[in-house]
């Protein structure tokens, strides 16, 4: 359990998946949630001297149908992986969270509702104007753009995000387009909204030395939404 709960500390705003063999497994509240969320079986786990461990787990090779519907639910999920051959292994197999799934991340082909799009959303605030930006990953759909904050529900009503990324330090829960959209909402740390940072992020996803063939050279703040997209998903794919 000593590994478990060290990939557990580190996302522990995480359903975390632990492979173990053929199956992946769940501990605790997380089972609790996984259990019911799947209406699969809840069991224990003998946890020596100390209580025993609520456990849930499944095959491995289920793993699109069910991340489908925790995601669907509204969980953010951490795979945890073997890294390395169980027969090569000196004590226990080496494991690490090899990507993170999300409502507005989730790319499986069979995880995937093909009658809507999966829209990833990132909003940055500017003195005056919103950024906003929208991703699509599984047809590679994206759009940036910039209006007033009045205007940031008319803006985002036509694509219905699945996910929104905010800066930590906003409120939202009051906000108009929160009432009305009702996302799943991923906190990103304030210093990721940064233009240069952002700008150098899209110049490098592109391969391109300007925006200004795209026409959002001067969209500042639609850049920095832009921008903290890319930097997300990269985030999640690599653990």
């Amino acid at each position: 359990m000593r590994q478990y709960m060290e990939v557990k500390n580190n996302y522990n705003d995480a359903i975390v998946l632990f492979r173990m063999g053929d199956f992946y497994e769940t501990f605790n509240n997380d089972a609790k949630i996984v259990a019911k969320t799947l209406g699969i079986v809840l069991t224990k786990r003998s946890n020596g001297a100390a209580a025993d461990v609520p456990l849930a787990g499944f095959p491995y090779h289920s793993l699109d149908n069910y991340l489908h519907k925790l995601v669907n639910a509204g969980y953010r999920v951490a795979i945890c992986e073997q890294v390395e051959d169980p027969k090569l292994a000196k004590g226990i197999v080496k494991r690490e969270v090899i990507e993170v799934v999300t409502p507005g991340t989730i790319t499986a082909e069979q995880a995937l509702d093909q009658k809507s799009n999966q829209y990833l959303c990132s909003i940055h605030f500017g003195k005056k104007l919103s950024g906003y930006a929208v991703l699509d990953q599984s047809t590679g759909e994206f759009y940036l753009g910039e209006c007033s904050p009045e205007r940031l529900t008319e803006a985002l009503r036509k694509f219905a995000p699945r996910e929104v990324l905010i800066a930590e330090s906003l409120v939202y829960s009051t906000s108009d387009w929160y009432n009305n959209l009702k996302p799943f909402i991923t906190k990103i740390e304030d210093w990721i909204f940064n233009y240069d940072q952002c700008y150098k992020t899209l110049l490098n996803h592109f391969s391109v030395k300007s925006l200004k063939g795209f026409g959002c050279d001067e969209l500042n703040e639609g850049v920095i939404a832009a921008g903290t997209i890319f930097y997300h998903v990269t985030e999640s794919l690599s653990g």
